[in-house]
């Protein structure tokens, strides 16, 4: 029996798993190893796959599944909180982008309505490669990625237009007139259907269905759902893809939306590589290689057009040089959305297979050098500063004031825009303790300053920037970046400004601390390691582990991850070398403490804890190396020394009805 189908299906999972693990190991988008995947098995290369029909029947689904996620996911209320860059730069960048590339596509013969569906081709940037490289990168919160994000969601829901669009392209311009008004027709029936299966039918047809409690039934309801409305949407002469985006929106504002989508995630990315691997069987290497010029011009062209548009884009929604450039490199390429609308244009007969082919591999090319665009997009925009480029294109069009900190000390520095640092600068405001913010967001900065906040906008790796935050003078820096590379180049800066500062950075992986230690960090808090004790500390506490056990196993645990790194830190500090893992901490004296009215020789830190008070400080004055007759009162300040896991012991002797040490 022959299996045609099932012989391809093996070959396409064996080589995109392939494709998949290596690209994962070298954090490219696995999309661009999908699309070579189908180039290397496709007819016009190494002709191993042949079942081109049932393959695209399999692209097909995935395309359906893609735009019924893309429908679940649809948020009316999102796009209203970054209306102005979804909106305005999105329309802005679209506009922009198809008008001047119908021009430059006329000079390639195409004819007005060709040239025209080739600009909204190239006009449509990769939402899935450029928010895997901006999730990997930390970028998507920031001011250039919120940008790119806003600019890729309206370009997402613009395609639904563009796909009813097409058809009327493809027909005479006498014809137009005539489609118009059954489109419109149609459109008033799609859209009464959305509405009511928004408001009323699904929400109630899936609570029947969940209050079952049989997920398998669920999940097929969702499964009808989505090929029904689709299919329904074909018999009216309107693409699959758009009925499947319908079908997603009627379930979108349900409260089993969030599950639907879960679900169907495995199912989507299956199937969708079979999108993008069906695309790849199509490009014809032979046209590459008897056009390489052409093709390799073309690319070029399309990357310069998109980066000027979307960087222009950009610096009129306010982004400063940098941020100009680096959205602009962000949505240079051709995106997995123009593949769709290229399909159904040339099954219109809109553009000839020759401009298809040509489209192909100019918009896999741009794909690929995609993730090396945006990697070096700081570096070439710092590069560029160099030159002697207009203030105001600097600065942006909206430029922060300019503040001037006044002169500090032992103070800190908080570099970093995640929540975790904009909660410690809220902390510090709140305690009166002097500090200053270094933020890289102008957007955050603006919002802040005008709230009276101290923070400075900047890149910290600059030395001008860290000199403004007086880090010179300054006792703590708190480096929240989330980025490694950035973190190592921000404690390499401060180090050369002051060599005595105490910089706690955050990483996200323990395999990092090393790394910081070396380049001299005093202590790295791993973003991972920490999130688990702080679930282990409620586990312990649900078991009604006496906290003093807590803090003693929880102080051996970092004890025993930090502590090898911590004894190669610090290599200048000779107390260190002969007593490694001591550390110094604070302890207030609480009422109804234990030690309150004991004198230091009978409370017995040493002999029985394993520490050492070093000082105590009260009512604004510091006793240091105080005798052991020395006792202690409400409202002191304990300094002592010890391991971790021995200062953890000692804690509750300073809390309420604490029992004696001899007792405990």
């Amino acid at each position: 029996m022959e299996l045609p189908l099932l012989k391809d299906i093996v070959i396409i999972f064996a080589l995109s798993t392939f494709v998949n693990f290596l690209f994962t190991k070298i954090k490219i988008p696995t999309i661009i190893g999908y699309l070579l995947t189908g180039v290397i098995t496709g007819p016009y290369f190494l002709g191993i796959v042949g079942s081109n029909h049932q393959i695209e029947l399999l692209a097909e689904i995935g395309v359906i599944l893609l735009m019924f996620t893309i429908g679940l996911e649809f948020s009316i209320n999102h796009l209203l909180r970054i209306r102005k860059i979804v909106f305005f730069g999105g329309f802005m960048q679209l506009i922009l982008t198809a008008g001047i590339t119908m021009l430059v596509a006329r000079l390639y013969n195409l004819n007005w309505a060709g040239a025209l569906f080739v600009g909204f081709l190239t006009a449509l940037s990769s939402t899935a490669v450029v928010l895997k490289l901006m999730q990997e990168r930390s970028e998507i919160t920031s001011n250039y990625g919120r940008t790119v994000l806003g600019i890729l969601i309206f370009q997402d829901v613009i395609l639904i237009p563009l796909l009813l669009f097409t058809p009327m392209l493809g027909s005479e311009a006498s014809d137009i007139g005539g489609q118009l008004l059954p489109l419109l027709g149609k459109t008033v029936v799609l859209v009464g259907m959305v509405y009511v299966g928004n408001r009323w039918l699904m929400p109630k047809l899936l609570q029947l269905v969940a209050l079952t409690k049989n997920q398998e039934l669920f999940m097929m309801s969702i499964f009808a759902i989505c090929l029904s409305v689709a299919l329904l949407t074909s018999e009216m002469g309107i693409s699959l893809a758009f009925g499947a985006f319908l079908a997603g929106l009627m379930i979108s504002e349900s409260e089993y939306s969030a599950n639907a989508f879960g679900h169907l995630i495995p199912f989507k990315d299956t199937f969708t590589s079979f999108f993008f691997v069906s695309i790849g069987l199509l490009l014809d290497l032979s046209f590459v290689a008897d056009h390489l010029t052409l093709v390799f011009s073309t690319v070029l062209l399309v990357l310069v057009i998109k980066m000027v548009i979307a960087g222009g884009t950009a610096f009129v929604l306010g982004h400063t040089f940098r941020g100009t450039i680096m959205v602009g490199f962000a949505l240079c390429q051709v995106g997995e959305f123009s593949f769709i609308l290229a399909q159904s244009g040339l099954k219109y007969n809109i553009i000839p297979d020759y401009y298809y082919q040509l489209f192909l591999a100019v918009a896999i090319i741009s794909m690929s050098v995609t993730p090396i665009l945006m990697m070096v997009s700081r570096p070439a925009a710092d590069l560029m500063l160099k030159l002697p480029i207009p203030k105001v294109w600097v600065e942006g069009l909206f430029p922060l004031p300019q503040i001037e900190l006044p002169a500090l000390e032992n103070h800190v520095v908080f570099i970093g825009k995640d929540s975790r640092s904009l909660n410690l600068s809220v902390m510090a405001k709140y305690l009166k303790m002097p500090y200053v913010s270094i933020i890289f967001d102008p957007g955050i900065v603006k919002r802040l300053q005008e709230k009276g906040e101290t923070v400075i906008y900047g890149d910290a790796t600059n030395e001008p920037i860290l000199e403004k935050a007086h880090i010179k003078t300054a006792d703590v820096a708190v480096i929240s970046v989330g980025n490694l590379i950035v973190s190592m180049a921000v404690i390499d800066k401060i180090r050369l400004l002051n060599p005595h500062v105490f910089i706690i950075v955050r990483t996200k992986k323990v395999v990092d601390i090393e790394e910081l230690y070396k380049l001299g960090a005093n202590q790295v808090i791993p973003e991972e390691f920490e999130t688990a004790i702080d679930l282990f500390e409620r586990v312990l506490k649900k078991r009604l582990v006496p906290q003093r056990e807590i803090n003693r196993v929880i102080a051996k645990i970092r004890n025993d991850h930090y502590g090898i790194f911590r004894d190669t830190s610090n290599q200048s500090d000779a107390l260190f070398k002969e007593l490694p893992n001591l550390e110094i901490m604070a302890l207030k004296v609480r009422e109804g403490s234990f030690v309150i009215g004991k004198s230091i020789s009978d409370i017995k830190f040493r002999k029985v804890f394993g520490v050492t008070l070093v000082a105590i400080l009260r009512k604004d004055k510091l006793i240091e190396h105080p005798d052991g007759s020395k006792k202690l009162e409400m409202d002191d300040t304990v300094y002592i020394m010890g391991r971790p896991e021995q200062i953890a012991n000692a804690f509750e002797l300073f809390g309420q009805n604490e029992l004696a040490p001899e007792e405990s």
